[in-house]
């Protein structure tokens, strides 16, 4: 089975836990406004153009800087683990293993349930960064082959949810409540946006939902982060976000603390 993978990185420390490898599958069901990885975002491979690599070679078929690039590249299953297996003893020494991310990776739950499977069979931790709003059927692919879901929970208002993610939340909540309802072991995560989800009001709403959910192990809040800036104009497209800087750490804590007022374990100064 071919899947259509954007980059394998290796020796991750933030997708899980010890020493891992990402493989980040390409489209997404979402349009988030503040997306930092935007090369996810369409399925299919694109061209992208870094300008301040380009010395006007004109050998631009073959570009020798990297100015010209392809993201985006089909790859089979197989030849996936083979490169994810050659890292096997640095999983093994630290307990860490192989994270599936995106873009949205249940977009290809077919291929990524056949590379966590394959992952499993040879004693390999696995994890998945979902945002959790397709269908559970998409979901339930790939559970009998997980060890963690990482999942995003951006907002509860449900209109300012589609307003600057183009969706719904609804599937995210009840998928959420289902992988409860399975006992899945989840963390959750909220990338904190200035003026859109980095409100006290909606981190409390969030918390309270997850105090509800026995399956979540920890709540983490993310630093908005502005490094996406030149993939987008490297694709050729507006960045809504130009100028923006991460929160100050004074701001996080206080949101933590908002947050673990509802007896969740909150995490958060990682990124």
């Amino acid at each position: 089975m071919n899947g259509i993978i954007t980059d394998i990185q290796k020796f991750s420390l933030h997708d899980g836990e010890g020493i891992r490898t990402t493989v980040f599958m390409k489209g997404c069901n979402m349009r988030c406004l503040w997306c930092h990885n935007p090369e996810t975002i369409r399925e299919n491979p694109q061209q992208a153009f870094y300008k301040d690599k380009c010395i006007h070679c004109g050998h631009c078929d073959q570009c020798p800087t990297g100015a010209r690039t392809i993201l985006g590249q089909e790859r089979s299953v197989g030849e996936v683990f083979a490169e994810l297996l050659s890292d096997l003893p640095y999983y093994l020494s630290s307990g860490g293993g192989v994270t599936i991310s995106g873009g949205e990776p249940l977009i290809q739950a077919d291929y990524c349930a056949e590379l966590l499977k394959l992952c499993k069979d040879a004693g390999i931790n696995t994890a998945m960064e979902s945002n959790l709003s397709l269908p559970f059927d998409n979901v339930k692919k790939v559970l009998p082959f997980l060890d963690t879901i990482f999942y995003d929970i951006k907002l509860m208002d449900d209109q300012v949810h589609r307003e600057t993610t183009g969706v719904s939340n609804k599937h995210v909540l009840e998928n959420a409540r289902e992988l409860a309802r399975m006992g899945i072991s989840a963390v959750v995560r909220t990338p904190l946006i200035p003026g859109i989800t980095a409100t006290t009001e909606n981190i409390c709403a969030i918390a309270g939902f997850l105090s509800s959910l026995s399956n979540v192990h920890a709540y983490e809040l993310l630093n908005f982060n502005p490094l996406g800036q030149p993939k987008y104009e490297a694709l050729g497209l507006c960045y809504s976000f130009s100028g923006q800087k991460p929160l100050p750490k004074a701001q996080i804590h206080a949101l933590a603390q908002a947050a673990q007022g509802f007896g969740i374990n909150v995490l958060y100064g990682q990124e």
